[in-house]
């Protein structure tokens, strides 16, 4: 058993990343070395169509997928309009 001791001046204490066991703390990302990324609107407006449906308790089934691709392609203005039926109809807000 070792006894313990209470870190002084001439004993610095570890750092937090030795302190986790071998495991080390990863660095924040710099947002200077992002790498760009753009998301197709029209994948967005995929994703945020079948967010909705499942929020809505509609779970859409595998011959609904040509349809919500087909949604998804038309302009913003009809998905805000989709959005907006499917909201008042089942009650809820995003």
């Amino acid at each position: 058993m070792h006894p313990t001791t209470v870190p002084t001046a001439a004993a610095p204490t570890h750092s937090r990343s030795r302190d986790t066991g071998g495991d080390f703390l990863l660095q924040p990302p710099d947002p200077a070395r992002r790498v760009p990324c753009r998301v197709d609107p029209v994948d967005l407006r995929r994703l945020d169509l079948l967010a909705l449906l499942t929020a809505a308790g509609i779970a859409p089934s595998a011959g609904d997928r040509a349809a919500i691709e087909q949604l998804s392609v038309l302009p913003g203005s009809v998905h805000t309009a989709l959005h907006r039926w499917l909201e008042q109809a089942y009650g809820f807000c995003r």
